[in-house]
């Protein structure tokens, strides 16, 4: 599967959707993100279950800022609707096979019990 372009239109409903959603979060001039880019694409090949989507923060800024990006490239993965990894800097392809092996084994029961036991930041 190809990576998809994510806007502030389609992003909350493809995290709604569920299964797991690999988002990278780039920028056309960013040297590492375009280092990144063909990591990326193929692993989007390689796991066609799962949906790999961009988000250019040039052109979606209240996206960016809504997600608190401070660097360039960040990786966030999704699995059933959870933020499961929030990480800034290009990702070697290794590891991000390692990655979304870790995020297919995690028991999502376990992960939603876990948040529930975590107090709520007071505003």
């Amino acid at each position: 599967m190809a990576t998809v372009t994510l806007n502030a239109d389609n992003l909350k409903s493809t995290i709604d959707k569920g299964g797991i959603v690999l988002i990278d979060f780039w920028a056309p001039w960013c040297g590492p993100c375009r280092a990144f880019a063909p990591t990326f694409e193929d692993a989007s090949n390689k796991h066609a279950d799962i949906v790999f989507g961009k988000v250019n923060t040039d052109e979606q800024q209240e996206l960016a800022e809504a997600f608190e990006i401070r660097g360039i490239p960040t990786l966030m993965a999704f699995r059933d609707q959870v933020l499961i990894v929030s990480q800034a800097g290009a990702v070697p392809a290794p590891m991000l096979e390692d990655l979304i092996r870790e995020i297919r084994a995690l028991d999502m029961k376990e992960v939603r019990a876990e948040l529930t036991k975590r107090p709520v930041p007071e505003a």
